[in-house]
């Protein structure tokens, strides 16, 4: 079974294609001086162009883990954002997390994996 990649450079790829599996490298949104309803958004708005760039969409979603810089202070403006995104009865496998993320002014980050159609 063969693999694809996409958006790579020497470090990562931001697409794998393996079998009709898709899996995301993790995505941040692009305004890191934004609150984190605005980087949620943020995020998921690249989640949704590189699914499409992959041949899938977020109804398809599989599993995503999500990283928080702080849980506590952002776990509820981040499904604020999330609820309104995700289409009713289609939610994936989810874990939430807080976590030391690359870069100080991230707060969050998302890994995806999903299936194609």
């Amino acid at each position: 079974m063969s693999i694809q990649r996409q958006l790579t450079n020497e470090r990562m790829s931001q697409i794998v294609v393996h079998g009709n599996t898709v899996y995301l490298s993790g995505q941040v949104g692009d305004d890191m001086q934004a609150g984190i309803e605005q980087q949620t958004r943020e995020t998921l708005t690249n989640i949704e162009r590189l699914l499409d760039l992959a041949g899938t969409d977020k109804s398809k979603l599989l599993s995503v883990t999500i990283y928080l810089k702080d849980i506590d202070a952002h776990f509820a403006g981040m499904n604020s954002v999330w609820d309104q995104w995700l289409p009713k009865g289609v939610a994936p496998a989810r874990a939430t997390v807080e976590a030391k993320l690359c870069e100080p002014e991230i707060l969050i980050e998302l890994s995806v994996e999903a299936a194609l159609p």
